[in-house]
């Protein structure tokens, strides 16, 4: 193809695209035809009747306000404000005009991620209000966001100098927010003299064995001039807060809090804790609260909001008896964790030691504390021992028909060589209450929280030294090393103790239950209370080689035989023992009359 022939066919191309774009129909022609067309159709359908067509109706589709209470805050798009100090990291978000998260700074979950208290919509922190017979609630607001020095104001106006303003300041160094809230010229627009507290928080899994973290986790509140009181750890409850003002409200959960202290106490209201919930939470906890309104020109409520830890200075630094929401155990072990173990253990941990240092030296001063009373108690059984045989001869003589005879002989037998029978028990069961009393204290304790200590990673939780994959009934799916120490050291314990006794038959055996039972239920408690149990035991052993040294069969047989040949000075009857004896003679008088029968 040459040059010529080429721009002729360009210029013909050029022509006929300009006859397509000069010569095509208008817009109305195109309409016209288009309707032209269908009331043909339309025309033979109906019998070739005529139609008429329908006339082209021009829409325009007008933007819809909302209308009434804070029209302007009913809509928007969520904004975002973080303000942080040295403790705590906050999220603010503007709709609802509330703290979306809350960031503890220094601690981890479980598995080493940022422990965040609470985070997401199923959230709620505001305020119901009756205006005009509707209720608005504050959490579907979206506010207006203006940061401050150390915190942030977020306001939703209702008219001209009417409006609700929350200010949030996060203290420095401090796990304390200072919450203000300001009902400006809602007087009258309000109606009644109370407002609702609205608020819910689902609690998010931060321990590795969330079926403990959940039966020590319960919303806690506290009537003025009462001791703190909580919801039930292990099922769904609601309440009704209808016995007095409450002086406060902790979301309690394991290790750590949201707390909301109310500079006037509510005035009633309803808590609720459910724990059905999703994988990777631990409960849901809802409250409402009522507060007055006293119809003011402008309305001001003042808080002080607490997001930490449950160490328990920490929450005694707060006030108001909230370091009493940690579950120290019942009278009288409370008393003695609280008045004794945490003190020393405080004193200990003022050194700066490792933990399972501290736990072995606190066990240390247990042991040298309760020692008179396990040298007493060694000295009884050993007298119980040694006086067997006679015990042997007496049962041989009476036999075993006459229980009620063969028990007076025994008596005799104590007065006349000076044994008291329980003499064993009664010291044994003086420092029942302080082994008990760990029992709660090491569970409870978040100072060692995340501390490891030999093979144990946390101390406050159970070390899985042998993994099932599978779970096995009264076991669970694990073994814990330091568990299974403590049983072994308790089987030996349960055996050399019997042999000090001398304890026959039954309960010879019965003491060997109750470690392998205790084996299926410690399983999953902190491996820091099984280390104390391990470390008593231990120490127990000891003290009993150091008495044994000190302590000869012979010359404690020679001494109740001694006793046997020195006169006797009657003692006056304790009410006790003088009911003691007129059962037994009453008992013998029966058997008597059985006998003539």
């Amino acid at each position: 193809m040459d040059r010529n022939t080429f721009t002729g066919l360009f210029l013909i191309l050029i022509v006929m695209a300009g006859s397509f774009y000069f010569m095509r129909p208008s817009e109305a022609e195109i309409l016209k035809e288009k309707e032209r067309i269908t009331a043909d159709s339309l025309q033979k359908v109906n019998g070739n009747k005529p139609v008429k067509a329908a006339p082209v109706v021009q829409k325009t589709v007008d933007t819809i306000k909302p209308t009434g209470p804070f029209a302007n805050h009913l809509t928007g798009s969520e904004s975002i404000s973080v303000v942080e100090n040295e403790k705590l990291k906050l999220s603010f978000t503007n709709k609802g005009g509330r703290i979306k998260s809350v960031q503890v700074k220094g601690e981890e979950t479980y598995s080493g991620n940022p422990l965040i208290l609470f985070d997401g919509n199923t959230n709620k922190f505001g305020f119901q209000l009756n205006i005009g017979g509707k209720v608005i609630n504050t959490n579907d607001l979206y506010f207006t966001s203006t940061p401050t020095e150390s915190g942030v104001s977020l306001k939703a106006e209702y008219g001209p100098n009417q409006f609700i303003e929350f200010y949030y300041t996060l203290l420095k160094n401090s796990n304390n927010v200072d919450f203000k809230v300001s009902l400006n010229g809602m007087n009258g627009l309000i109606q009644g003299n109370q407002i609702t507290f609205d608020w819910a928080s689902t609690l998010l899994q931060q321990e590795k064995n969330v079926k403990k973290e959940q039966e020590h986790s319960a919303p806690y509140f506290k009537y003025v001039e009462e001791n703190p009181d909580h919801l039930s750890t292990m099922s769904d409850e609601k309440i009704e807060l209808n016995e007095g003002k409450v002086e406060w409200l902790s979301f309690k959960q394991h290790f750590f809090s949201s707390i909301i202290i109310p500079q006037i106490p509510f005035e009633s209201g309803s808590i609720e804790v459910k724990t059905s919930i999703a994988p990777g939470q631990v409960k849901h906890y809802d409250a409402k609260m009522l507060m007055p309104f006293n119809q003011l020109a402008n309305q001001q409520y003042d808080f002080k909001l607490y997001f930490g830890n449950n160490k328990f200075s920490d929450l005694k630094a707060q006030g108001h008896s909230i370091e009493k929401q940690i579950d120290l155990g019942y009278w009288p072990l409370k008393y003695i964790n609280r008045f004794i173990v945490l003190p020393v253990f405080n004193f200990l941990d003022s050194f700066n030691w490792n933990y399972g240092l501290i736990i072995l030296v606190l066990t240390i001063l247990l042991k040298v504390a309760m020692s008179p009373l396990t040298y007493k108690s060694y000295i009884s059984m050993a007298k119980m021992r040694i006086l067997k045989p006679e015990m042997d001869e007496i049962k041989a003589k009476v036999g075993e028909d006459n229980p009620t005879l063969l028990q007076q002989e025994y008596l005799k037998l104590y007065k006349q060589v000076g044994v008291n029978p329980l003499g064993g028990c009664l010291p044994m069961l003086l420092q029942l209450p302080f082994v008990m009393a760990f029992f709660f204290f090491f569970p409870n304790l978040f100072e060692i929280r995340g501390e490891s200590f030999l093979w144990m990673k946390d101390l406050s939780t159970y070390d899985d030294f042998i993994k099932f994959g599978f779970e096995i009934p009264f076991i669970g799916d694990h073994i814990s090393l330091m568990c299974l120490l403590m049983t072994i050291s308790t089987l030996i314990y349960t055996y050399f103790n019997n042999q000090i006794s001398g304890a026959t038959g039954q309960m010879k055996y019965i003491g060997y239950i109750m470690p392998i039972i205790f084996l299926g239920v410690l399983n999953s408690y902190p491996s820091g209370l099984n280390y104390y149990y391990f470390l008593a035991n231990m120490l127990t052993f000891l003290q009993q080689y150091l008495i044994r040294r000190m302590v000869n069969d012979d010359k404690i047989h020679a001494i109740l035989q001694e006793n046997k040949t020195k006169p006797k000075t009657e003692k006056k009857k304790s009410k006790f023992q003088a009911r003691l004896d007129e059962y037994m003679r009453m008992q013998q008088q029966q058997q008597s009359q059985m006998k003539k029968k």
